[in-house]
């Protein structure tokens, strides 16, 4: 921790601090309900100070520390607390994780090397500043001035939430070269680079509902990041369907699309990104299914409800004392399932991410699963070898991706039906 703090204080003195990130536990008290804590430099009446923001609920609170008493607060918040944290700086990121056997610190390369603005009245960072207010209004969440409508906040926060995590899933494909543009938050896009891709990116939103995040993805990749693209937005209610693909018409949406389908079987070109929110139970498996069998580069997906694992789930003897409580059994019966959903996809060739995809204050459904391919599909036998393992332990005989278990038998363009 001493040596945590020592690096806090020595990017203050140096002025390489970027920003500090503190995380709070799942159970935090009703005392610390605030889940997401983000620090930075400020210059306040002469002095440098640390500006804190928290989310609390639909309402960000924020406070500013003088160096410190910031300290002070933040040795308490990784004591008292059990806080993670991250501290960004110009030429490293060191990253404090408290686990059950001691907090570790480790460093990584550092996701910004410029040295952001000091001053205290700094606009909010935000991918949807006034270039997004047309959809934004078109679809309802916002009003004639840009401002949120007080019932769609949370909605509205859900995609600002997607935004970030897409802006720096597609920064490792190499999709979007920046961090978050200033100009994002004016009504002039950032301009195109020199030599623009022409080819465009091929993206399927699978169960996108009423479409919302499908046009903030299209506003991110092809207005934010001038990219061509077409984003095919997928769901099986027609009504939805005709609202959406009206207002993209209405909007001159340039490569945004919906149509009528189902997950299991809607045709689909061999795609860049594949992203399917929230669909049930194997749902989630068949989009999976599908973004392998399209050589999907970025696969993400926020699984929603569990339901063909908790039937089969057959308790360990060291286990059985915990899971012979229903409600344990089916909390851990979705983790299994989720778990197995990433080693499926490591099988696959693809390096996997869970993030928290909204505030659970919202919905306890908030995983995300993101998966880049990096490496060829079924070529490492000790994935497959884990996978039939952790089957075999918990008496799962059958899960809706054992298809890829098999990947010799999935004939090119069939769609395997979990």
């Amino acid at each position: 921790m001493q040596r945590f703090l020592r690096a806090v204080q020595q990017s203050w003195a140096d002025g390489t601090f970027v920003r500090l990130l503190v995380t709070r536990p799942a159970d935090a008290t009703e005392s610390a309900p605030a889940r997401r804590i983000v620090g930075r430099l400020i210059e306040l009446r002469g002095r440098p100070h640390l500006s804190l923001t928290a989310r609390e609920g639909t309402q960000d609170r924020t406070w500013n520390l003088a160096l410190g008493e910031a300290l002070e607060w933040l040795a308490g918040q990784l004591q008292v607390h059990r806080c993670g944290a991250l501290l960004g700086t110009v030429h490293r990121d060191w990253q404090w994780q408290p686990t059950r056997n001691g907090p570790r610190l480790v460093t990584h390369r550092p996701a910004q090397t410029e040295i952001p603005p000091r001053v205290h009245d700094q606009p909010k960072a935000s991918w949807l500043g006034p270039a997004a207010r047309d959809w934004l209004h078109a679809l309802g969440l916002v009003d004639a001035r840009g401002r949120p409508r007080p019932s769609m906040i949370s909605k509205y926060h859900q995609i600002e939430r997607y935004m970030e995590i897409v802006s720096h899933q597609a920064r490792a494909c190499g999709w979007l070269r920046t961090e978050l543009p200033s100009d994002a938050r004016s009504s002039v896009v950032s301009p195109r680079p020199a030599e623009p891709p022409t080819t465009p990116l091929q993206i399927a939103d699978l169960g996108c509902g009423k479409g919302y995040l499908t046009f903030a993805l299209w506003h991110l990749l092809h207005r934010v990041a001038r990219r061509p693209v077409r984003v095919l937005g997928i769901e099986r209610r027609s009504e939805l369907v005709q609202s959406a693909q009206r207002t993209a018409k209405d909007l001159g949406a340039e490569g945004l699309e919906f149509v009528c389908g189902e997950i299991f079987d809607c045709p689909l070109p061999n795609l860049d990104m594949l992203v399917a929110l929230h669909a049930c139970n194997t749902a989630t498996d068949a989009a999976l299914l599908r973004g392998i069998e399209c050589q999907a580069r970025l696969i993400l997906v926020a699984p929603c409800c569990h339901q063909q694992v908790r039937p089969q789930l057959r308790a360990p003897p060291l286990w059985a004392p915990l899971l012979r409580h229903g409600l344990l059994a089916e909390r851990f019966a979705e983790w299994i399932t989720d778990g197995l959903r990433v080693l499926f996809l490591e099988w696959a060739g693809y390096e996997v991410k869970a993030i928290e995809f909204v505030s659970s204050e919202h919905t306890p459904k908030n995983l995300l699963l993101a998966a880049v391919r990096r490496h060829p599909p079924f070529t490492d036998p000790t994935r497959r070898d884990g996978i039939l393992a952790l089957k075999r332990e918990f008496g799962i005989r059958h899960h809706a991706l054992d298809p890829l278990l098999v990947p010799e038998q999935l004939a090119p363009g069939a769609h395997p039906r979990p």
